[in-house]
């Protein structure tokens, strides 16, 4: 039985640019159908992605809200995780509580591993 193949999503962009959202929560959706396991990082000002009350400010053209595409994306089997050292970056202005239900809160040795697990690493 082959083994599955596995694609990272970096997502390093903020709330501030918001016609690079989108891609990699769509790519990792699209990934899933296609049988890969998809896992979308958010790091540096990415992890503002996942405050919920930023996310649903987030709506671009015929596009649905960012929350509603990383809700979709999450329960379509996309992992979500949060740098935990970003976290701290902000100086305590992002709490876990703040976090969208589906993140999970992972450290920079996760993300090492991911990479190097991983078949493809994409950066957004």
């Amino acid at each position: 039985m082959a083994e599955t193949k596995k694609i990272l999503y970096m997502q390093t962009s903020g709330t501030d640019t918001p016609e690079r959202l989108y891609s990699p929560l769509i790519l990792a959706q699209t990934a899933k159908a296609m049988g890969v396991d998809a896992t979308v990082y958010f790091l540096g000002m990415g992890l503002k992605n996942l405050v919920k009350e930023e996310a649903e400010k987030v709506k671009i053209g015929e596009f649905p809200t960012l929350l509603e595409v990383l809700k979709q994306a999450a329960s379509q089997g996309v992992k979500i995780m949060a740098c935990q050292q970003s976290m701290q970056l902000f100086g305590g202005e992002i709490q876990a509580d703040d976090l969208l239900d589906e993140a999970v809160i992972a450290g920079a040795a996760t993300l090492n591993d991911l990479a190097l697990e991983a078949d493809t690493v994409l950066s957004f």
